[in-house]
């Protein structure tokens, strides 16, 4: 497997459809042994998850990796806050954009980067309804153009 090759193994679809995203980063994550096992199966829920700023480190919260099946005790809670790995000067800018009134981190998704379990994470502002209902319209109008356009091409 090369180095660079990216395997998706989660996306947070819902994340999209809810908040506006500003800017993505990514970041590792500390896993136990186990957990990585569960995640290379796609044992791995990134649904109402988030991150936040404590103490100069960031964490993800309610990220649910299910317990590995053939793991015994090693095996962790699966809602466990997760420790994300990101360099000090990643962690200060993250922090000024969490202190800014709106924003939010969001995981999108969970990757395998060659071997390594990485997350990206978003900066992200919450989307008011009407936002969501313009961004749904948009979405079937164009979709009627392109239905439109291909009924044009074949007559």
């Amino acid at each position: 497997m090369a180095k660079d090759s990216i395997k998706v193994i989660a996306q947070n679809r819902k994340a999209r459809h809810d908040y506006f995203v500003e800017e993505t980063i990514e970041a590792g994550i500390v896993l136990a042994g186990t957990e990585v096992k569960s995640i290379r199966l796609g044992k791995v829920n990134l649904r109402d998850s988030y991150a936040d700023v404590r103490n100069g480190e960031v964490f993800v919260n309610n990220m649910h990796i299910s317990p590995y099946e053939k793991g015994n005790i090693s095996n962790k809670d699966p809602m466990r806050s997760r420790k994300l790995l990101l360099h000090k000067r990643e962690i200060n800018r993250l922090l000024g954009y969490v202190q800014q009134k709106g924003l939010t981190l969001i995981p999108l998704r969970v990757y395998l980067k060659g071997d390594l379990v990485k997350l990206e994470l978003a900066v992200a502002r919450g989307k008011k309804q009407y936002d969501r209902r313009q961004d749904i319209a948009r979405r079937d109008a164009q979709r009627a153009m392109d239905r439109a356009f291909r009924e044009s091409q074949r007559v």
